[in-house]
């Protein structure tokens, strides 16, 4: 049977799900437990970071993050999906590992002069892995260590980034996180480290792919269904046709969902949400709606929930879909959700200690919806430790890349 959720249902079960309305519970909930139950914090911008957890959990600061980090290895700070910079739970890094190092090898665009052999790609992951062990390199120690190992092949300046150009053997840094053998290590002054997630968790070892990328879509569905297989391949960064056999291979376990559009006109049906993104799915019996009380709330830079969640065409309506995305990329703005759909913009100005916060609407906030921004405004202000002021206006800043 195919169940039908309302567009407001599936932002009330996503909400619910994310630690934004309701909030979880300080007292419960630490840290760790907040990365896992978005399926990861994107810490591409650590302080966007930071603010993605403190706006979950109350009275979170960007010291706990650090803490759960760096002292408490709590959490892991890796390469995770669409090879981004993703903050991890330690417990759960065995099975992220495991799926990531089961997607299919990505094509790349670098011409094949300039490209790693399958055979060089090995070598340079041994090398990182022997350089690793025990160990915490900056960048510049892990080319020497690398090089060394494997032949100055591996420093010839073929990859492009920034500007400038990397040495060859660079263009295995992720696929070294994802085969386990490369995370972040604890930054020396302004340098980032890396190491070995063995040397972060006693007895690391990946788990097996298939089940490790089976375990993923279930959590994952959790947290951002109803989804599809091509939704779950655009979060995660995977090919389409891989993501649909990993779904087939649990589909014993999913039900159907149908997302309907309720219209105005009490005499009109509610009509099906057209998707180019093929059938939806929940995990079977997981149709629990909560209620859906106000729920205003201002997300950073980059936040999993602006990210993970589809269909863009609801979740960005109208000009959202123009000034929130950057060419249908979601995550380089800062987000103004109202019960669960983008309705605006925001950027914060820092200047000594007082921050101002201007906010670019795309229609009209209630009384009650104006209340709880103003209270969002000031929790902004708890967060980063300053006096905020709350203004309107078009944000002029643009998208980060």
């Amino acid at each position: 049977m195919t169940a039908r959720l309302t567009w407001r249902d599936v932002c009330a079960r996503r909400l619910t799900r994310h630690g934004l309305a309701p909030r979880f519970d300080a007292e419960s909930t630490t840290v760790a437990d907040v990365a896992a139950a978005i399926c990861g914090v994107h810490a591409q911008v650590p302080s966007a970071a930071e603010m993605s957890v403190a706006v979950r959990l109350p009275q979170a600061a960007g010291t706990d993050v650090k803490r759960a980090l760096w002292t408490e290895r709590s959490l892991v700070k890796t390469y995770g999906p669409r090879g981004t910079v993703h903050l991890l739970p330690s417990r759960d890094l065995p099975m992220w590992i495991g799926a990531l190092g089961a997607i299919p090898a990505p094509p790349t665009s670098l011409p094949e002069s300039a490209r790693l052999t399958p055979r060089q790609c090995d070598e340079v992951v041994d090398a990182i892995a022997a350089a690793l062990s025990g160990a915490e390199l900056s960048i510049d120690e892990l080319d020497k260590a690398v090089v060394n190992a494997t032949g100055r092949w591996a420093a010839d300046p073929v990859v492009p980034a920034f500007g400038d150009w990397w040495p060859r053997w660079r263009q295995a840094l992720v696929i070294a996180a994802r085969r386990g053998v490369l995370c972040f290590g604890p930054t020396r002054g302004r340098r980032v480290t890396y190491t070995d997630p063995a040397t972060w968790i006693t007895g690391f070892r990946p788990d097996e792919g298939a089940s490790a990328a089976a375990e993923l879509v279930r959590r994952y569905l959790h947290t951002y269904g109803p989804a599809s297989p091509y939704d779950f391949a655009q979060w995660f960064g995977a090919p389409r046709a891989w993501a649909v056999d990993v779904f087939k291979s649990i589909e014993a376990e999913l039900s159907r969902v149908e997302i309907v559009e309720i219209p105005d006109d009490p005499d009109v049906a509610a009509l099906p949400v057209e998707s180019g993104a093929g059938p939806s799915w929940i995990i079977a019996g997981d149709t629990d709606v909560p209620e859906l009380d106000g729920a205003v709330r201002l997300l950073p830079y980059f936040d999993a929930y602006g990210i993970g969640c589809q269909p863009r065409r609801l979740l960005f309506p109208g000009p959202a879909a123009h000034r929130a995305l950057h060419r249908g990329l979601a995550g380089v703005r800062p987000l103004l959700l109202v019960e669960g759909t983008v309705a605006g913009i925001w950027h914060h100005r820092v200047a000594r200690r007082r921050i101002t916060v201007t906010v670019e609407l795309f229609g009209r906030l209630n009384l009650r919806h104006r209340h709880e921004l103003e209270d969002e405004v000031t929790r902004i202000g708890a967060t980063l430790h300053g006096e905020t002021e709350l203004t309107y206006g078009t944000v002029g800043v643009g998208p980060h890349h």
